[in-house]
């Protein structure tokens, strides 16, 4: 007597294919859960930037409770920024670089004849470095008009702004650089720049730079007391 009914089919293993998959799947999960993990590490307690410019961050945690009045629009660095090594001219058409003044606190100050708070500002920056200029700080102005050299000398001359020293970038690369990395907005730009070229804060437009605040300010960023502040 024969079996007619059909013997049943033996159950199939599993897809390797599927395997496979399920394996990459569970993969994929465990790198984006590391990655996710890292990025948040980042977030929480990691500055980006240059390390080597922590001590400016600190320096401008410092200054805090010193940007007020005045000088209260300052932005005080909250991450490591070596800027650029910004590349200039001084007075007698000799090439200058920002790395030029390391071991000094600079007060970079970008500036043009076209730009009247500019113009407004110069006398502050003037009496800035008549009081406080010195082997261990220097206000760098950089002028960036783009087609008479002769008439921001003039405006100099005749607002009798003799304590800054010249120094120009008649292609205003230099304002190009800063804005590549976030620090020029608009006109005119100053950065409080440490001895290692790193930031310690920015502003977007004038201030008194002369005034009982911004003196305190940078007598305070130039010290080595500041670290008692």
């Amino acid at each position: 007597m024969t079996n007619d009914k059909p013997e049943p089919s033996p159950a199939r293993p599993a897809s390797r294919g599927r395997t496979v998959l399920a394996a990459g799947a569970v993969a994929v999960v465990a790198v984006a859960g590391i990655a996710a993990v890292s990025f948040g590490g980042l977030l929480k307690g990691k500055p980006a930037g240059d390390q080597t410019c922590q001590a400016a961050v600190d320096t401008a945690a410092r200054l805090a409770p010193l940007i007020r009045g005045e000088v209260a629009a300052l932005t005080a660095a909250k991450a490591p920024l070596r800027l650029p090594d910004l590349a200039f001219e001084d007075a007698s058409g000799a090439p200058k670089k920002l790395s030029d003044f390391r071991g000094k606190t600079v007060l970079l100050n970008l500036w043009a004849t076209w730009c009247v708070p500019c113009r407004k500002e110069m006398p502050a920056l003037d009496g800035l470095q008549a009081k406080l200029g010195s082997d261990a700080f220097q206000v760098v102005a950089v002028n960036i008009d783009t087609r008479d050299p002769e008439k921001p000398k003039t405006f100099l001359a005749d607002a009798k702004l003799t304590q800054l020293a010249y120094f120009s970038d008649a292609k205003a690369k230099v304002f190009q650089d800063l804005k590549a990395v976030g620090r020029a907005l608009g006109m005119p730009t100053s950065v409080l720049v440490d001895g290692n070229g790193c930031e310690i804060a920015t502003i977007a437009g004038p201030a008194e730079w002369d005034s009982a605040d911004a003196l305190k300010l940078i007598q305070a960023a130039t010290s080595k007391a500041a670290a008692g502040l």
